[in-house]
């Protein structure tokens, strides 16, 4: 563990969860409403967070890839895993693990008003304002963190480190730990 240090505990990010969840079943207890978890990252916190949530609700996933430079104007997303459920007249939860430049989420709002949602929320384990291009409201926010390269609870670095279940500043994100 020299190579990270710990950011959120477990135990920290269950009790934002169980917040979180709390909320959101105050919010939407007189809608339809369907949680859209992002993948990959957000697979862990998606399954932690429908179990407290306590209303009638659908879970659905969809995955999207970023091509192109670092910013929104120049590189391009592309959707690689639609949902397969209808969201039409229905109130879209969509839940992100992170949210960084702004860019997924601003396009994922659009795509499901697109498709006739009744509403569409957002709801993310961690709002990190550092490298933020296009601003995104976010309705349901675990935690704010200005700075540095978390690993963990599904975050990742090229793919690793997701399984970890505390949060962690990985220290050399380009090292082979």
């Amino acid at each position: 563990m020299s190579d990270k240090n710990i950011v959120v505990s477990r135990e920290d990010i269950a009790r934002e969860v169980a917040r979180l969840g709390q909320e959101i079943s105050r919010d939407f207890k007189d809608g339809r409403l369907v949680v859209i978890g992002i993948l990959n990252g957000a697979f862990i916190f998606t399954a932690d967070l429908v179990r407290k949530i306590n209303l009638p609700l659908e879970i659905d996933f969809i995955r999207v890839k970023s091509y192109g430079k670092d910013s929104c104007s120049s590189g391009e997303i592309k959707l690689t895993k639609d949902v397969e459920i209808s969201v039409a007249g229905k109130d879209v939860l969509l839940v992100e693990d992170i949210i960084d430049t702004g860019c997924t989420l601003s396009f994922l709002k659009d795509f499901f008003a697109k498709r006739y949602a009744n509403s569409v929320s957002v709801c993310t384990l961690i709002d990190k304002t550092e490298r933020r291009q296009k601003v995104v409201e976010v309705d349901y926010c675990g935690l704010e963190i200005k700075e540095g390269f978390l690993v963990g609870y599904g975050l990742d670095f090229a793919e690793r480190h997701r399984q970890y279940a505390d949060i962690y500043h990985l220290i050399d994100p380009h090292g082979d730990k």
